[in-house]
């Protein structure tokens, strides 16, 4: 029975509780994955923050890569999604690791059942200035000049960035605005399935929908069929989806990170 992997937003390398026990938690996790493992998809945001110099690369890890690369050597196939924090990888993790580069939306058939896979962002919760930023962020001319920069001070940019992007927008589960933020998210991305189903019914009817990005794990029923599941991050909700080829479940990680 073959087994297939759905994971996102481990946010490895942010200055946050203990990134070097969540770095050692999911290296571990993933070298530990069962041997009928097929396939892993790494939905994005897997670094918090990752840019690919012609001859650098975040210092860091090591022990994540070496498992990636350990699972590519048995047989594994290992599909990464850049999400918006490690949107800047360019040729490392497929030559030097073995990794495949996939862009969102992604559908893909897998024993039978259609799956399309992203990270969620810029989706449907995807406003003016969030499109703004993405195109500042995919601009070749702005990241040529970001390559100028001293990798000294780039990656203490990007690191300063991305912790104050991500914990000033965390306020606890039950902070009454994460539910409002919560019951939006939920709404829209079922009714953004919804849509695709529709305008892409010749091509089959996807039975999963599956995101990262949101931090907000759940499963939803989508009209017209099949589910949407927002995976949770490793920060706060470590989470992962796995399918057996007949159905799909939502697991908890049982190590500390």
């Amino acid at each position: 029975m073959a087994l297939y992997y759905f994971i996102a937003d481990t946010h490895l390398g942010l200055d946050y509780k203990d990134p070097r026990s969540r770095e050692r938690a999911f290296a571990s996790f993933l070298k530990n994955l069962p041997e009928d493992t097929a396939r892993v998809f790494l939905l994005g945001d897997i670094f918090d923050f990752w840019y690919e110099y012609k001859n650098v690369i975040p210092r860091g890890f090591t022990r994540t890569l070496g498992a990636l690369a350990e699972l590519v050597d048995r047989g594994v196939k290992v599909s990464f999604m850049n999400g918006n924090h490690d949107i800047w990888t360019y040729s490392y993790l497929q030559n030097e690791i073995g990794v495949e580069i996939l862009k969102q939306p992604f559908v893909v058939e897998i024993e039978g059942q259609r799956f399309c896979l992203g990270h969620g962002d810029a989706l449907w919760d995807n406003t003016p200035s969030y499109s703004f930023l993405q195109s500042i962020f995919k601009c070749r001319f702005i990241q040529i000049l970001f390559s100028a920069i001293h990798p000294r001070w780039a990656f203490l940019l990007g690191h300063s960035w991305s912790k104050h992007n991500r914990l000033t927008r965390y306020k606890g589960e039950n902070d009454e605005s994460q539910k409002v933020y919560r019951d939006k998210i939920m709404k829209e991305s079922v009714e953004w399935a919804a849509r695709y189903q529709s305008e892409n019914a010749s091509e089959g009817r996807i039975d999963h929908f599956i995101f990262g990005h949101f931090h907000m794990p759940f499963t939803r029923e989508v009209e017209g069929g099949g589910d949407l599941s927002i995976l949770g991050d490793w920060i706060h909700n470590p989470d992962y989806l796995v399918f057996d080829g007949k159905t799909l479940e939502r697991r908890q990680f049982s190590g500390t990170v």
